[in-house]
């Protein structure tokens, strides 16, 4: 079941051949959690010349709450850090709990588990596989989804956090933003910076926060954000938009000024990939991986060879 349909940017977790572990791993944390895909590497599919290790994941997703994030196992290129972690609201405390024990088994505690001023029940965790979890008591209403990407500033970006938001929402357009709060003169971070901020593009809520203390955590490919294209004008407008004091990649890929990693796409090529048979797929990852920025023309030909 594709639950992808009208979320517009998917977060996108490379792993090094844990893809599928993760998945079911959090399919049983969270009680409303589903697998939406799993799709290997075709044992004869080749990226730049080598082949996909046997039995990984090609692409995989889940959602949950309806929210659904994409996965992949590759060779890797960055390890899996803090800088951006994923929100978790839950509406009673027992729930918080639950999922935090399963969470913390073989990873690391970042705040505790506790009562806080701003919830009866939060806690920041990095689970066994890198990937950072907020845990929160919270009303699900203020949110949308169950769950929202938290992107933290720190080292060069550090005191950008209030500019990001500002600069996503311009991107999107559908946007609106639903406030920050900034360190205090007492309150341990830098005061002025944003210790929490929120906003919303095209229904799905986005959380920013300057780093509180001066550790550099930078973004990396680890985690980027897939953004589906309605054809070759939309991928162009994101394309400029973001590699704009940004920097482009190979296969879509791009870094934003703030070192933030996005996928630009078009919105057939995640369904072909699923869909697809070997040889479809390979002719579109072989299209792709000529590309900086997708031709959406070609990459449609590629998959109707």
């Amino acid at each position: 079941m594709n639950h992808d349909n009208h979320q517009k940017i998917i977060p996108f977790l490379w792993f090094d051949g844990k893809a599928e572990e993760a998945i079911n791993f959090y399919v049983s944390v969270f009680p409303d959690a589903e697998i939406t895909v799993m799709k290997r590497w075709p044992e004869t599919m080749t990226t730049n010349g080598e082949r996909a290790r046997q039995g990984t994941i090609h692409v995989g997703g889940f959602a949950i709450g309806g929210y659904q994030l994409y996965a992949f196992d590759a060779a890797p290129m960055a390890k899996f850090n803090p800088s951006i972690s994923f929100f978790v609201v839950f509406e009673t405390e027992t729930e918080v709990n639950t999922a935090w024990s399963k969470l913390i088994e073989g990873g690391e505690e970042l705040i505790p588990l506790n009562k806080y001023a701003w919830s009866d029940r939060y806690g920041w965790l990095t689970d066994r596989f890198g990937i950072s979890w907020q845990l929160y008591k919270g009303k699900l209403e203020d949110v949308g989804l169950r769950v929202s990407p938290s992107l933290m500033f720190s080292g060069s970006q550090r005191g950008k956090a209030e500019e990001a938001a500002e600069h996503y929402m311009s991107v999107f357009q559908d946007a609106i933003s639903n406030g920050m709060t900034r360190y205090g003169a007492n309150e341990g971070g830098p005061e002025g910076m944003v210790k929490h901020g929120q906003f919303r593009i095209l229904g799905q809520t986005f959380m920013v926060m300057d780093n509180e203390n001066e550790n550099d955590i930078p973004f990396n490919e680890a985690i980027s954000f897939f953004v589906k294209c309605k054809g070759q004008q939309e991928v162009d407008y994101f394309w400029d938009q973001f590699t704009k004091e940004g920097e482009a990649s190979m296969c879509g890929w791009l870094k934003d000024k703030f070192g933030v990693s996005w996928q630009i796409v078009p919105d057939f090529f995640m369904s072909g990939i699923e869909t697809g048979t070997p040889e479809q797929t390979q002719n579109m990852m072989d299209a792709l991986m000529q590309m900086k920025k997708p031709d959406v023309e070609r990459l449609q030909q590629a998959l109707n060879k």
